[in-house]
């Protein structure tokens, strides 16, 4: 009898030992394996569906500008939210509309008129260069540039495939970006809880608040971005009417437009202002570079930084990285979308990893930096 209680004894020691409860290694090297995979599969698809990503976030800072917009007018017109979004969307239609009605008869011709001017100042800028042995826009120098955008018949007919192509993608994305930006504007919360039920239900309400976090950050930069367009656009055009260089108002909204991307928007819209001044004589042309610079000065170290204090504070060496990086991934829609892209993740990296992952407070870490 005490033979088999021993051997009990051993078969249950036995049977404990060879638990898999005890040997957790092979399970955790599979869960980890599986996480890999997982990980690496969203990457690929992620990096293939890219293109298509940037478009459905473009819907979704939309859809922030509409909501900042609608906030706006709580004070002033007392309505429930969906009211003022209808609102919204009537006055963005109406400026939409009386824009195209007012442009269709000027910003054509004006830009016809500017092209033709650079296109002139290129060929000469082609010619001095030639004489120093530097060919830098090929054999036809600028008057490759005329044929892409004026009347050029036969160029047009050559690229109709590639123009129609270009223009419905451009015209199937905008109308992609419209649709969603109201959709999520008109119902963001059942939007965000729909991605909340995908994590644990422990840490859903850190999710949330997170989400609602980085909505509070697209919102206080687009504000801030229309502003300074806006700014930009009135300033340059009064400049450059006032000093007398023909099409103001389209050079004046390229400079606006050029301040949504940072640090090299407002150096390439430099560019047609000088081409422009070049032939009206060198003195017009320093007039014209020097308050453009004036201008963009005031805006990028005054007012840009006051007004993007509240929403974004990243420092200006990863803002350019980023939009570098992006713009070789991505092209045009990558560097447009680089600043609110770049700022949305530094509050997920701070909140996710810095903060639940590594347990460290970013205030602190910053200000022991500083000092």
């Amino acid at each position: 009898m005490n033979d088999t209680r021993a051997g009990q004894e051993r078969h249950g020691e036995v049977a404990v030992r060879d638990d898999p409860a005890d040997h957790p290694a092979p399970r955790s090297m599979l869960a980890t394996g599986l996480t890999l995979l997982a990980a690496c599969v969203a990457l690929f698809l992620v990096w293939q569906t890219m293109s298509s990503l940037l478009v459905l976030f473009a819907g979704v800072l939309f859809a922030a500008f509409l909501d900042a917009s609608a906030r706006a007018l709580a004070p002033v017109v007392p309505l429930n939210r969906a009211w003022r979004l209808t609102l919204v969307l009537l006055l963005l239609a109406g400026l939409t509309g009386f824009g195209l009605d007012w442009g269709a008869g000027k910003l054509p011709e004006q830009t016809r008129l500017l092209i033709k001017v650079m296109d002139t100042q290129l060929d000469v800028v082609q010619e001095h260069l030639l004489s120093y042995g530097v060919e830098l826009l090929g054999p036809e120098g600028g008057r490759n540039f005329s044929q892409w955008l004026l009347s050029d018949q036969g160029r047009f007919l050559s690229h109709a495939q590639f123009v129609l192509g270009g223009a419905s993608s451009l015209l199937t994305g905008a109308l992609v970006i419209l649709f969603l930006g109201i959709l999520f504007a008109f119902d963001p919360t059942s939007h965000r809880d729909s991605l909340v039920m995908l994590v644990r239900q422990s840490y859903r309400a850190r999710t949330r608040a997170v989400m609602d976090e980085m909505g509070s950050v697209m919102r206080l930069w687009l504000v801030g971005q229309s502003i300074r367009i806006v700014l930009m656009t009135l300033c340059v055009w009064v400049a450059l009417y006032w000093i007398g260089l023909p099409g103001p108002f389209v050079l004046g909204l390229q400079a606006g437009l050029s301040n949504f991307i940072p640090y090299l928007g407002p150096i390439v819209a430099a560019i047609p202002i000088a081409l422009v001044a070049m032939p009206l004589g060198a003195s017009l042309l320093i007039w014209a570079v020097v308050i453009y610079t004036i201008i963009q000065s005031i805006e990028g170290y005054v007012i840009g930084p006051l007004i993007q204090r509240q929403a974004v504070e990243i420092p200006p060496a990863w803002t350019l990285v980023a939009i570098v990086l992006l713009g070789a991934l991505f092209g045009v829609l990558g560097i447009a979308l680089a600043m609110p892209l770049i700022a949305i993740g530094r509050v997920a990296i701070l909140r996710f990893y810095v903060e639940d992952w590594l347990g460290d407070d970013p205030k602190q870490t910053f200000n022991g930096g500083q000092s």
